[in-house]
């Protein structure tokens, strides 16, 4: 078999910090090549894989802001898709773009949807209907519009986390500095707690953070930038939970996995996957606001970290989705 695994070019594959499509792109491509399946990865030059790499550019558009984004997107497809008739099956990790190629080539293409970032893109999805075979990240990320071949659940490499038996005494934020991913319910609950909150990610949204985030640090609050692989193992590891106070109905929730791999639970407002990732009081709770999240931190102790992470390390580890993955490959090409 020989499979196309197509990442987005925003990032590096596997990421350096931020960029969780090009994060599980890699995962799917090492995992197949490991199985010791024929895989090129379509990504950026400067990505890594024991796999084939083809590629249309050295880096990413995030990383060299002199590219643009849509001509770099353009290309990086277009160059996939016309070398299409050499491969059995292409995996798209890269959204409705590619989709518009779908009706032209003879390849079969299976889209993993990452959550959809608007309602205005499901027209897209909708026309390829008949050809497309998609794939939903959880059960309560899909649409009613679309039909689905199956859902699997996000993987992640479990040697590169490590259990942490006896946890410090922060509380831990993980993510986009952005309205959606609660940074500031974050520092509410850790103030209303009187619990030290660390704060980690990517700012993606300037002045919520100058606004919202930024007048409240201080030595019980703190920002510490993004967070590489190796110190994003030790802060999840460390901490005596994560918050993940979403506003949003949020596809998966990487940092979610990430921490219970590490024996940390996860406090979470209860939206979109949360109920899928967290077993509620077991690895974690599933709660509705700020106030409830304060409880919740008060029953940290209620917990068994060793459940977090076998919990995890049995539901959203590569190999569990690559297998997954696999088998639907097989199904398409049975048909």
């Amino acid at each position: 078999m020989k499979v196309a695994v197509l990442a987005p070019v925003a990032w590096r594959t596997p990421p350096r910090h931020y960029g969780p499509w090009e994060q599980i792109s890699s995962n799917i491509a090492e995992g197949l090549v490991k199985l010791g399946i024929d895989v090129t990865l379509f990504a950026t030059g400067d990505s890594i894989t024991a796999g084939k790499l083809d590629a249309v550019c050295a880096t990413g558009y995030e990383e060299d802001r002199s590219q643009d984004a849509k001509v770099l997107e353009c290309l990086h497809i277009s160059n996939l898709m016309e070398k299409a008739a050499g491969f059995d099956i292409i995996h798209n990790n890269f959204d409705f773009l590619p989709l518009s190629y779908s009706g032209l080539i003879n390849t079969p293409v299976i889209t993993t949807i990452h959550g959809f970032s608007s309602q205005k893109i499901i027209p897209v999805y909708k026309k390829y209907n008949h050809i497309g075979h998609y794939v939903s990240i959880s059960n309560s990320d899909r649409s009613p519009h679309l039909d689905y071949l199956g859902t699997v659940y996000n993987g992640l490499d479990t040697r590169d986390f490590e259990f942490y038996e006896q946890p410090g005494d922060y509380l831990l934020y993980f993510g986009r500095i952005h309205p959606d991913k609660g940074t500031a319910e974050a520092i509410e609950i850790a103030q209303k707690s009187k619990r030290k909150l660390l704060i980690a990610g990517i700012i993606q949204d300037g002045n919520y953070y100058r606004e919202r985030v930024e007048p409240y640090l201080s030595g019980q609050i703190q920002y510490i930038g993004h967070a590489g692989p190796d110190k994003r193992k030790e802060l999840l590891g460390n901490a005596a939970a994560l918050l993940h106070p979403i506003s949003f109905n949020e596809p998966f929730g990487m940092s979610v996995a990430e921490a219970m791999l590490c024996g940390t639970p996860v406090i979470a407002f209860n939206k979109g996957s949360m109920p899928e990732l967290i077993k509620h009081a077991q690895t974690g709770f599933l709660v509705n606001n700020v106030d409830e999240a304060v409880e919740a931190v008060g029953r940290l102790a209620e917990l068994n970290r060793i459940d977090c992470c076998n919990w995890a390390s049995s539901q959203f580890s590569a190999d569990k989705m690559v297998a997954d993955y696999l088998k639907l490959y097989e199904k398409i090409l049975g048909k």
